[in-house]
C-alpha cells in the first residue's frame, strides 16, 4: 500500500468532505430516493433514477476518500531541512538552453496543480528532482522534449493552495 504524502490542510479538507458525505449527504440522498420511490412506478421515475445515480457517485467518492485518508502520510514541510529537494521544497531552476527561470513546489497528489507550479511528489519531474541540491544539474523529459536545468535554489516557503484563506 503506497503512502500518500500530503499537507495537513489537505488531510483536514479531505476528512471534512468524507464526514460530510457520510453523515449528511448520504441521509439527504436516501430521503430523496424514499420520496421518489413513494411516487410509484420506478421504471419511468426520473427523480428516482437521478437520485440513484447521485448515490452511486457519492458512494464512489466515499470509497475513494476512505482509501486516500487511510494511506495519508501527513508531512509538515516546514520541519524538513530542504538542503536537498524533498516534499514541500520550492525549487528554482534555470533552463540551460533559454536561461528562463522556472519554479516548482513538490507537493502531494491531492495538492498538485501544475499550472500553478505545484507538482506531485509522484510525478516524473518531481522524482527527478528529489534528493538533488543547489548547484546540481537535472535533465527532465517534458511535454516539449528533453530539457536540462541548473538547480539555482532549494528552500521552503509556506505553501498556499487554491481556495485557502488561511
Amino acid at each position: 500500500m503506497q503512502k500518500e504524502p500530503m499537507l495537513e490542510q489537505s488531510y483536514k479538507k479531505l476528512s471534512a468532505e468524507l464526514e460530510y458525505l457520510k453523515n449528511e449527504e448520504r441521509a439527504k440522498i436516501a430521503k430523496i430516493i424514499d420520496e421518489a420511490r413513494a411516487l410509484g412506478d420506478l421504471k419511468e421515475n426520473a427523480e428516482y433514477h437521478a437520485a440513484k445515480e447521485k448515490q452511486g457517485l457519492m458512494e464512489a467518492r466515499i470509497t475513494e476518500l476512505t482509501d486516500i485518508i487511510g494511506r495519508a502520510h501527513v508531512i509538515d514541510p516546514s520541519a524538513l531541512s530542504h538542503e536537498k529537494v524533498s516534499f514541500g521544497s520550492t525549487v528554482l531552476l534555470t533552463d540551460q538552453a533559454s536561461g528562463e527561470e522556472v519554479r516548482y513546489v513538490i507537493v502531494g497528489t491531492q495538492e498538485s496543480d501544475p499550472a500553478r507550479g505545484l507538482i506531485s511528489v509522484h510525478s516524473p519531474m518531481a522524482r527527478a528532482l528529489l534528493g538533488k541540491e543547489e548547484g546540481d544539474e537535472v535533465t527532465l523529459q517534458l511535454p516539449g522534449g528533453r530539457k536540462s536545468f541548473d538547480i539555482e535554489e532549494v528552500f521552503y516557503e509556506e505553501i498556499v493552495l487554491d481556495g485557502d484563506n488561511g
